[in-house]
């Protein structure tokens, strides 16, 4: 128990920290920009072992905060998240990056489509002895201003880990004014 709250602790701040870095970093008010939820719900293991059944429905929850696009098309945002991962555990990142954004229309209805990176700290049971880590990778999403997917893919890091597409259903709630 005492683990668990230290854990719970260090994600608190490694998200509050990442948070002002982020905010600080690309010198945008902390309150221009939109909030969306995230709704994590899949993995797509793309080189799955013998014998071993991954757990593809990855349900949990977070949240995303774009701020104001820089020159239109980069926008920055911070993100945590919790989800069960391919083993059954919970995990949590924080972290946040930047995406290039290419808006289109599909007939009359508005879309993008994103691609940059994250940077995050995350804690997962059975990796790094359960301690926060860092990485970095690759954030897509496509959708419409109020509903996007999300995605990035996994790449093996560890003997025991496959590659994996992972999903997120992204639902902004609205802007945030100054």
């Amino acid at each position: 128990m005492e683990n668990e709250l230290t854990a719970g602790r260090c994600v608190r701040t490694a998200i509050i920290t990442l948070s002002m870095m982020g905010f600080g970093f690309f010198g945008i008010p902390a309150n221009a920009g939109e909030f969306s939820v995230l709704l994590n719900g899949r993995a797509i293991h793309l080189d799955e072992q013998a014998g071993i059944n991954y757990n593809e429905n990855n349900w949990g929850a977070g949240f995303q905060y774009d701020m104001a696009p820089i020159e239109e098309t980069l926008v920055p945002f911070v993100t945590f998240s919790g989800f069960k991962d391919s083993n059954k555990n919970m995990s949590y990142y924080g972290g946040g990056g930047l995406l290039h954004r290419v808006k289109f229309e599909w007939g009359k209805t508005p879309m993008h489509f994103d691609a940059g990176a994250i940077v995050f700290l995350m804690k997962r049971e059975g990796f790094q002895e359960n301690h926060l880590f860092p990485g970095i990778l690759p954030a897509f999403s496509l959708g419409t201003p109020r509903v996007a997917v999300n995605m990035t893919f996994i790449p093996k890091i560890d003997p025991k880990m496959v590659p994996l597409l992972f999903f997120q259903l992204k639902i902004t709630l609205g802007d945030i004014q100054k």
